[in-house]
């Protein structure tokens, strides 16, 4: 079972957005609020040329993605929450005998706060980031990665994300998603995932009735 994070486990979509405002403003660059919230779950490198034209990789982009960072950091992880039953979740999956892992596009220093704010670091021991991986969701590469830390076949694998470039990703790398409403997206965005609810709360209440309750369903594709 593979996670997403960012507004999956934590309500933190909103938050990203607005570091990534601040961060442009700072540098005498106006982006509308909209596109750039719209593009939150992809990594920088997609991000930041899709709302400014700007490359992650040039001067001004990198200033600026650092600046985002600080300012994420600094001023909006400390308040972030886990969305309700976030831990009761992951936790379900783990006694039913998943193996666990994380595919997100945040950078490695702050994966770790985050999966302690929803209270599942010590339930999730195999992590990627985008630090992992050459490309960020919707490309496939850190899904991948996660899926050969696991050692499992992807026939036997599921995603659950919050995006539509989580249920992009996943598929292209061979896997089933599950998509949670919960990050901002309606199931109509998320089309493409085999199942979609409202957030972990709503997915836990029907766990045993969805497809993550009856494991046999991942193998009989």
């Amino acid at each position: 079972m593979i996670f997403d994070v960012d507004g999956t486990l934590v309500d933190s979509n909103d938050a990203h957005t607005r570091a990534w405002l601040r961060a442009f403003a700072e540098h005498g660059i106006t982006v509308a609020y909209e596109p750039v919230r719209r593009a939150i779950g992809m990594g920088g490198d997609k991000l930041m040329p899709r709302v400014s034209g700007i490359e992650e990789d040039s001067t001004t982009g990198k200033s600026i993605a650092e600046k985002r960072a600080e300012i994420f950091q600094k001023e909006f992880l400390p308040a972030l929450r886990a969305f309700p039953s976030a831990r009761e979740l992951v936790a379900c999956l783990k006694d039913d005998g998943y193996t666990l892992a994380v595919a997100s596009s945040a950078k490695e220093d702050e994966l770790h706060p985050l999966l302690e704010i929803a209270n599942v670091a010590d339930l999730i021991p195999t992590r990627t980031s985008s630090d992992d991986a050459e490309n960020s969701k919707p490309d496939p590469d850190i899904v991948l990665a996660a899926l050969k830390r696991t050692g499992s076949p992807a026939a036997a694998a599921i995603m659950i994300g919050d995006t539509p470039y989580d249920v992009e990703a996943s598929s292209r790398a061979g896997i089933r998603a599950v998509g949670l409403e919960c990050g901002g997206w309606g199931c109509d965005d998320l089309r493409g995932a085999v199942a979609c609810y409202r957030d972990p709360a709503d997915l836990l209440a029907r766990y045993r009735e969805s497809v993550l309750g009856s494991p046999k369903h991942l193998i009989e594709r």
